[in-house]
């Protein structure tokens, strides 16, 4: 199956809490509105949360971390739209209307400041447009400043607390452009990737201010992880290699604890990698997936070490598969239950 090109990333999830949640996604030649939920420190299928408020696939999502909101913008729904929404995390329902984008865009990528409640959402389509919302706050987005150049297909994180989001990489481009999220302006140049690629995979460390992006493809997949110390400016330094050149993958990590884990991947391995996020060096092989996924989302209850990847595609077909890993030791993800329905291209959040 040849690569969609409505590329999509991985959610980068905030810490605190013990739900998990997937939202939209494409299932079966058609995009879906489905949210489902799990508790992360359990194992079951995942219980049908509500409803987005449209079907739709390559959404940009975000939280307030531990503040208990989840929110859905844009994404590709035939046509593409500019509709923000939102969940209450722990209290399942049909996502509300929040507000809309600026304009509808897919493929955007997505960042906040956790508890400090302003969420950002950056680039899709062909626009360099940054817009924010405070993410306790019902309201359309608002204008936040550009970025450096058009992107689509990149990824973002964040340090958390520390105000600062960083977007790496998206077609074409190895671009690193950085923003404090609490004060609006245009974002500045950070610095470039060590390869330009599209479809990467991000994760970082907050507390020790260390973000790295692993995977893409330029049209030649790549391997390679680089890092950045998001607190300062610069370009990427090589960190390593991943165990196979792939993308499409997605990423996680147990935030304090130092260890991020990179999974699945075009064309449909089964991979787990993992590094310790302060100390590069190539990824180590953790185990793998039942089976080879690619566009799978990812998230994490962070110090409590459980890893969870929803979805995605596996031999050809869209998967309802949840699986699990014990961050802080290696082996084989277990089978966690299933998705409500078969999909790609969704969005994980947790709380």
């Amino acid at each position: 199956m040849s690569e969609p090109n409505k590329l999509d990333q991985a959610l980068k999830a905030f810490i605190g809490g013990d739900r998990g949640v997937f939202g939209g996604g494409y299932v079966t030649s058609a995009d879906t509105n489905t949210i489902d939920y799990i508790t992360i420190r359990t194992t079951g299928n995942a219980i049908d949360f509500g409803d987005l408020t449209s079907a739709i696939e390559a959404v940009g999502a975000t939280s307030n971390g531990s503040n208990e909101r989840g929110v859905f913008a844009g994404g590709y729904a035939t046509p593409t739209v500019n509709v923000i929404e939102y969940i209450t995390i722990t209290s399942p329902s049909n996502a509300t209307d929040f507000g809309d984008l600026p304009s509808a865009l897919n493929s955007l990528a997505a960042t906040s400041n956790g508890t400090n409640e302003r969420g950002v959402f950056a680039g899709g389509a062909t626009v360099n447009i940054i817009s924010y919302i405070t993410i306790s706050t019902l309201g359309n987005a608002t204008d936040f400043g550009d970025l450096t150049s058009t992107r689509l297909s990149h990824a973002g994180t964040s340090n958390g607390t520390n105000e600062r989001g960083i977007f790496g990489g998206g077609v074409s481009s190895n671009v690193i452009d950085y923003i404090t999220i609490n004060s609006p302006s245009n974002a500045d140049d950070f610095g470039d990737l060590t390869v330009a690629r599209r479809a990467l995979a991000s994760t970082s460390n907050t507390t020790n201010e260390r973000g790295v992006f692993g995977g893409g493809t330029t049209g030649v997949t790549t391997n390679v992880v680089d890092y950045v110390t998001i607190s300062s400016t610069g370009n990427a330094t090589y960190f390593g290699d991943l165990t196979e050149p792939r993308y499409t993958l997605t990423s996680t990590s147990n935030e304090t604890n130092e260890r991020g884990v990179f999974a699945g991947g075009y064309i449909s391995y089964n991979i787990i990698d993992y590094i310790t996020i302060n100390s590069p060096s190539n990824a180590s092989d953790f185990g793998d997936l039942a089976a080879g996924n690619r566009y799978p989302s990812a998230c994490s209850n962070g110090t409590d070490e459980r890893g969870i990847f929803g979805g995605g595609i596996v031999g050809g077909n869209r998967s309802n598969i949840i699986s699990y890993i014990t961050i802080n030791s290696t082996g084989n993800a277990s089978d966690f239950g299933d998705l409500s329905t078969a999909r790609q291209q969704l969005k994980a959040v947790n709380n």
